[in-house]
């Protein structure tokens, strides 16, 4: 499958406009919260461990992670991205985090910026997801296409993002998703690596997740509203006054991260659970795992950091690891099953 230079380009200057506008621009949600504030731990001032013993290690997908964090798909594709995903990359391997990438049809599209996604020679180690639109199976994209996007990060899981509403805001968005449901069970037949079905910032209902893992899909990031809108930003780069309006419409549209993670794990109690949407600190990551979640994932503080330096990037991974740990110290657990199993989080009326 070749694309034309020009929707080559158009690719590629989207990505930069994304990070851009993304930190410089106010397109965080104003009206719609991630939730976890509706809930509080309750505190428990002779927790009778030691605070050093405290273990927030966990599996995903088979592999190892020292902590429950995810640094969120957010780029590639341009000079800058690649520089971002190789300083990400490289923390990531060595906190030995998991990691996604942004987008890859631009790779697909665009041959000569698939550097700027390779990123597993700087994390040999690390949990690696490669990143599609589901959408893209309705546009000329299958196995080969799929398979390549794999192959050029050695991914150990493909995540299919799933975006309706930015698709409808985006200059030229691709919104037919007409019988995606079935190509994206074809393809979860064929590939040997697991697939995650991902939203980008509106949430996965219980509902449809229960129809995406009936067809075959291994993991779910619910990527709830709370954080990031992509409405807003797709609104930033509007080119007349329609999309503007839509931006602003539907800022605040979504399922809170919370309100997902409930929904979800409730219809598929042992389906592999990440959270995003919002996250902003330790304490948010400890309340997503404590209402189900198996790891978290956070964008945008990683980004901010990213463009700063890798130093800063360490910086705000030893700050999250800190204040997980001190969420369990603080409610007597010792570790994350513990954690989940407590009922130390409290919701509030």
């Amino acid at each position: 499958m070749k694309a034309s230079t020009s929707d080559s380009a158009q690719t590629q200057s989207r990505k930069a406009d994304h990070i851009r506008i993304c930190l410089e621009e106010d397109v965080q949600f104003r009206e719609t919260t991630n939730g976890l504030e509706g809930y509080r731990f309750i505190h428990c001032c002779l927790p009778e461990i030691d605070r050093n013993d405290i273990d927030i290690s966990t599996n995903f997908l088979g592999k190892y992670l020292v902590a429950p964090l995810l640094i969120s798909s957010m780029t590639g594709g341009t000079e800058e991205a690649g520089m971002i995903n190789r300083r990400l990359a490289e923390v990531a391997q060595h906190y030995k985090l998991a990691m996604g990438v942004g987008s890859q049809r631009v790779a697909v599209e665009k041959p000569q910026v698939v550097d700027t996604f390779a990123v597993r020679k700087y994390a040999p180690d690390v949990l690696l997801f490669a990143n599609v639109g589901a959408v893209q199976l309705n546009y000329k994209y299958g196995l080969d296409e799929c398979l390549r996007i794999i192959d050029m990060l050695e991914a150990n899981a493909l995540i299919l993002h799933i975006n309706p509403l930015q698709e409808c805001i985006q200059p030229r968005g691709d919104v037919n998703f007409r019988g995606l449901l079935d190509k994206i069970s074809q393809l979860c037949s064929k590939l040997a690596v697991p697939v995650i079905a991902k939203e980008v910032g509106n949430g996965i209902s219980g509902a449809i997740a229960e129809k995406l893992i009936a067809a075959g899909v291994n993991a779910i990031d619910v990527a709830g509203a709370g954080g990031t809108s992509w409405a807003k930003v797709e609104g930033e780069r509007a080119e007349n006054a329609l999309q503007r309006r839509l931006g602003r419409t539907f800022a605040d549209w979504g399922i809170p991260t919370a309100e997902c993670i409930t929904s979800v794990r409730a219809i598929a109690p042992s389906i592999p659970l990440i959270a995003s949407g919002g996250l902003r600190h330790g304490l948010d990551v400890a309340k997503a795992i404590a209402l189900g979640a198996d790891i978290a994932g956070l964008a945008m503080p990683f980004l901010q950091a990213a463009v700063v330096s890798e130093a800063a990037i360490s910086d705000l991974v030893e700050v999250l690891i800190a204040e997980i740990i001190t969420v369990l110290f603080c409610t007597g657990n010792a570790n994350l099953q513990q954690l989940k199993h407590s009922g130390s989080l409290q919701r509030l009326q």
